[in-house]
């Protein structure tokens, strides 16, 4: 068994997520954009990965059965508990970097326990109109199990979720199906459901079942975020290279407790509040610009906001001229160094009003 995933910003449409002035802040489009980019990226190579991956056997064909039974048993060797898993829910595995073993020990899980996958729906495509996926039928391929998802799983998990899924919060819509070779013994069972995803795709575990939890895209304070090419990736340790570092959550519902607020009006109450976070969270009001970082914060979309989403994150990083971030190592608590140097702080900003210096012929200034 396979599976695909979309995380985007448009990908979930993440689903990725995140501005003005503080010291200095990225604008949120700018940071929004540059990360739907990178997630769109990510999701079309985990899809090509996914798809080549080892996955669900049988040995014999799928069981007849009419439309509207819904998908059954297969009875695969090494593949029971997802053949069974119906809405609700969740399956685990481990992870392996071997195509042809990653996903071989698929679980189902109390969904209080760490999982990977919440199912949302089946999906069975024997019944699908016309011989597409008929006996013998070509494997449908990447491209195309990401069309099924896009035509299917998404209407199947705001069904689920009651129209209350966040396209742009912490889980993205998946899809998990059969490999190449258990397609071709017959396997036509797939799974709709969510999932966690990092920015490069990588499936990660949560605990709870989605309805029941904030779906906020948010990292916990002191999370640095990898970076690749100057854009993020998964969370590392701080002292590893990273793009920036999660310094605060904030509630905006303890702001706007009834209806959403503006993206300017979100600006207006980040930057206060972001700035002082960055203060406390690195030890002065003069370190973030001694360090020459960038201090930027998400903003919640009215679809997030209807999903029931009301977190932030607050975030300090080193954006580049040409867009993206630069390469930080150590935790901005500490030393750090930025594209491997130490950052140089800016000179001192003169204490008073400055007084620029008189045209020739002026009037003297009064004292002098």
């Amino acid at each position: 068994m396979s599976s695909d995933q979309s995380n985007g910003a448009d990908p979930q449409p993440k689903n990725a997520g995140q501005p003005e002035k503080a010291p200095r802040s990225m604008s949120a489009t700018t940071t929004r954009r540059a990360l739907a980019a990178v997630a769109a990226g990510a999701v079309v190579a985990a899809i090509a990965t996914f798809a080549i991956a080892g996955g669900f056997n049988r040995s014999e064909n799928l069981p007849a059965h009419s439309a509207g039974s819904g998908p059954q048993a297969t009875g695969s060797v090494d593949g029971d508990a997802f053949a069974s898993a119906a809405a609700g829910d969740c399956l685990d595995w481990t992870p392996s970097n071997d195509p042809q073993e990653d996903r071989k020990d698929v679980a189902k899980v109390d969904c209080s326990e760490e999982h990977r996958f919440e199912v949302a729906a089946p999906l069975d495509l024997s019944v699908y109109p016309g011989a597409e996926f008929g006996p013998g039928s070509r494997y449908p391929g990447a491209l195309r199990f990401a069309a099924l998802r896009d035509e299917h799983c998404v209407p199947a998990v705001d069904s689920y979720l009651g129209a209350k899924f966040d396209p742009y919060g912490k889980f993205s819509v998946g899809l998990m199906f059969p490999s190449e070779s258990g397609w071709a013994a017959g396997e036509r069972t797939l799974r709709c459901g969510l999932q966690f995803s990092s920015t490069a795709g990588t499936l990660l575990p949560f605990t709870g079942k989605v309805a029941e939890q904030d779906q906020s895209n948010i990292w916990d304070p002191g999370t640095c975020i990898g970076i690749n090419q100057n854009v993020p990736t998964d969370p590392v340790d701080c002292a590893q290279p990273h793009a920036f570092e999660v310094i605060s959550v904030v509630d905006l519902a303890t702001q706007f407790p009834s209806s959403m607020p503006a993206v300017e009006d979100q600006d207006k109450y980040l930057e206060g509040v972001c700035t002082q976070a960055a203060n406390e969270y690195l030890g002065s009001a003069d370190a973030l610009r001694n360090k020459t970082l960038t201090l930027f914060w998400d903003n919640l979309e009215l679809d997030s906001w209807l999903a029931g989403s009301r977190r932030v994150n607050c975030s300090v990083g080193k954006e580049t001229d040409a867009g993206g971030f630069s390469t930080i190592t150590g935790s901005a608590k500490g030393e750090i160094l930025i594209n491997g140097a130490a950052p140089v702080p800016p000179p001192p900003v003169p204490e008073g009003r400055s007084i620029p210096t008189p045209l020739p012929g002026a009037a003297p200034v009064p004292g002098n």
